[in-house]
């Protein structure tokens, strides 16, 4: 089995991919033909976006880990949820088997990893500057803990800048925003409510 798994940082591999295989890099449709089953496994299921944040690929939000190629040509994709019991799964799995298919894997099977967790540090540069585009302040650094989480009833600070005019004075409107991993914040400068990434 070919392996397109990518240590630490999965998404590293993939701007290097990208850089060297994608659109724009000078290659010709007959080069990008030879590359190894894995890497053009790998290229098409980095293309799928994330269901609720479809500004960001599955690669870019960090939740791609691994692609696999068979000697039989079955592609496993190993996929890791940005919270337990996320209800986009259902949907990632679906889209990449229907990607993969249009770039001729027919036999696609979609696993779930839960380790390591996955955290919004994983999110790429180019995944953070996407949601910033898109008018959502992206997450600062993920909170770090060692042993069990305290749980805490009481308002949590986020990182907030506002995606628009950059200033950090800026007030949370409500702790949920369009969706739960969301919060909403209205900026003091500019006055504009804008969604914020939480930190996980």
């Amino acid at each position: 089995m070919t392996d397109a798994r990518l240590p630490g940082k999965v998404c590293s591999r993939v701007r290097t991919s990208q850089a060297e295989f994608g659109e724009g890099s000078g290659h010709s449709a007959a080069y990008l033909d030879e590359q190894p089953p894995a890497s053009r496994a790998w290229e098409a299921a980095a293309t799928v976006t994330d269901p609720e944040l479809p500004m960001l690929t599955l690669a870019d939000l960090g939740v791609l880990r691994q692609v696999e190629v068979a000697e039989d040509g079955t592609v496993e994709v190993a996929i890791t949820p940005t919270y337990s019991g996320c209800p986009a799964m259902a949907t990632m799995r679906d889209d990449l088997v229907r990607r993969l298919g249009e770039e001729g894997f027919p036999a696609v099977r979609v696993r779930v990893e839960l380790d390591p967790p996955w955290s919004t540090d994983d999110i790429t540069a180019h995944g953070r500057e996407a949601l910033r585009a898109a008018g959502i302040s992206a997450p600062g650094p993920a909170p770090r803990t060692a042993g069990p989480v305290p749980l805490s009833l009481g308002p949590v600070r986020h990182r907030a800048r506002c995606p628009r005019c950059g200033s950090t004075d800026v007030a949370l409107t409500s702790e949920f925003g369009s969706t739960a991993c969301r919060a909403l914040y209205r900026c003091r400068e500019c006055l504009e409510p804008f969604d914020h990434l939480k930190e996980l």
